[in-house]
């Protein structure tokens, strides 16, 4: 099994950033892929953006929503998934969800709890 727990989320202006961060602990080396879903309320979860694990240099893909402000990242070191979110606005408010996909027969999803981001004036 894989544990991931989300930080970093808070409230910010428009226009400012945040980073969030997802430490992965447990079975890791069996993880291949690892993301970043968000859900608004009233509305169903959605996907931000996600990369390969085990692909060096993967820039990673992006909802058309957040292409340009966010980025994916990694740090194999420290287990740890990150996404840097630019010129945040309104609608990027959410909770933020880790996701960590591992191989098997068949493959399962690992989800965080959450870590709740909230843009407003």
């Amino acid at each position: 099994h894989v544990q991931l727990v989300e930080s970093g989320g808070g409230s910010v202006q428009p226009g400012e950033s945040l980073r969030l961060a997802c430490l992965a602990s447990g079975n890791i080396d069996t993880i291949y892929g690892m993301g970043w879903y968000r859900q608004a309320p009233g509305n169903g979860r959605e996907f931000v953006a996600r990369m390969s694990t085990i692909t060096r240099d993967d820039a990673g893909m992006y909802a058309n929503s957040v292409k340009g402000r966010f980025a994916i990242s990694r740090d194999s070191a420290r287990n740890e998934l990150y996404l840097q979110m630019n010129n945040l606005n309104f609608d990027d408010t959410a909770v933020y969800y880790c996701q960590a996909v591992t191989e098997g027969d068949p493959d399962r999803e690992y989800w965080g709890k959450g870590t709740l981001v909230t843009v407003s004036s």
